[in-house]
């Protein structure tokens, strides 16, 4: 084992912003040292519901946020790269749906026709009836309306499978990160007794970059965390579905996601307001009874009499905000040689990988001609949190 390793950039967390930044910097000819002292993708990435948003969620209220323009470009940039034309060849990346869908109750059906009339969302929407409904909708039972987003949503462990193989020899396993310093200046870090020295160190470690900051004695960016108390259901009786449910405010009364188990059948993931405030104070037992009666609601002809339910907690961090809002865009702060960001959603690991490609750029950080790495430990696939807590 070589007592130095030299890189271009050294990254430190394997979610979807590490993978996504080491993967393109790979691609265009930099030297990369990956870092993840758990799983890749086990942590946020993995729990997410895989959806490529591209703003409608957050123009609910009826306009157009920060939050929605900021995002509006990132399915384009998903299906580009899905289609191995893109900023990356993510080829072989299994596609859940084509779409996302936002869906009313029958009592909400005509305030929805007017705000997709709206200038707000015009265009980027469209309805849609019959067998052109999402499989589960497909009852007679069903009278509410729904619309078609431009959106669509990824499996996410075939994503971070790919991922990884664009990574190729760049992973490493490593549990104990420090600082590896030249006199003040941070040159790199040392990695379970590994010294690696690079042009640039990134912090993309979601809820670790805090203890990693600890670690380098810095206190900014501080980061914030908002917790989410997510429901899995899994079933021979559920079809898939990939849809917002439309409260009476701001926010989805419940978002599903469908994912495939390991047994053929279907998982449902459900987020949306059932996941937050209130579901976050509840007991896991409370918060299942809440989600069976909020399905039985909505979807009453859906049998749940064989259908086995878990749950799992979320803690989504970001860069620190005012009131703990969620940020609008990816994130990256800069300390001489070490960035520091967060993507803030699965959705935004293009954005923020731009954010220090710009960095880089400014700073003329072009690839070097470091000697080859050695062959280092690899951290291992994370396995997909249906599969850890349903039977």
């Amino acid at each position: 084992m070589p007592s130095v390793i030299s890189t271009d950039v050294l990254i430190v967390g394997a979610g979807v912003a590490g993978l996504w930044l080491n993967a393109r910097l790979r691609r265009l000819g930099y030297s990369t040292v990956l870092v993840e002292r758990a799983s890749l993708g086990g942590e946020q990435t993995l729990k997410s519901q895989g959806i490529i948003h591209g703003g409608a969620k957050y123009a609910l209220h009826g306009a157009l946020t920060g939050a929605s323009e900021a995002i509006a470009d990132m399915p384009r940039r998903w299906r580009e790269a899905l289609d191995g034309n893109g900023e990356l060849d993510l080829t072989g990346v299994r596609l859940l749906s084509e779409a996302h869908y936002l869906w009313s109750p029958g009592t909400l059906a005509g305030n929805l026709t007017s705000f997709f009339a709206s200038k707000a969302v015009r265009g980027r929407v469209d309805q849609v009836k019959g067998d052109q409904l999402p499989p589960a909708l497909q009852d007679r039972a069903f009278k509410g309306k729904v619309y078609r987003l431009a959106e669509l949503v990824i499996d996410v462990p075939s994503l971070l499978a790919r991922l990884a193989e664009l990574a190729g020899d760049s992973l490493l396993a490593g549990e104990q990160v420090e600082p590896l310093r030249d006199g003040e200046a941070l040159v790199g870090l040392r990695v379970d007794g590994r010294e690696i020295r690079a042009q640039r160190v990134i912090l993309s470690a979601g809820a670790g970059n805090a203890e990693l900051l600890h670690t380098l004695g810095l206190s900014q960016p501080a980061m914030q965390r908002r917790p989410l108390h997510m429901v899995m259901a899994k079933g021979p009786s559920l079809k898939p579905l990939y849809a917002h449910c439309l409260g009476g405010g701001p926010k989805p009364r419940i978002t599903v996601t469908s994912h495939p188990a390991a047994n053929g059948q279907w998982v449902w993931y459900l987020g949306g307001d059932l996941a937050e405030a209130e579901g976050v104070a509840r007991e896991p037992e409370a918060q299942i009874a809440a989600a069976k009666k909020e399905v039985s609601n909505l979807l009453p002809w859906v049998d749940l009499s064989q259908v086995n339910w878990a749950t799992v907690r979320i803690d989504r961090a970001e860069p620190a905000q005012s009131g703990l809002v969620r940020p609008d865009n990816a994130f990256l702060a800069e300390d001489h040689r070490l960035l520091v960001g967060w993507p803030t959603k699965l959705a935004l690991a293009p954005d923020f990988s731009d954010r220090v490609l710009k960095a880089l750029e400014r700073d003329g950080i072009q690839p070097g001609n470091v000697p080859a790495l050695p062959t280092l430990p690899r951290p291992p696939l994370a396995q997909p949190v249906w599969e850890q807590l349903l039977p």
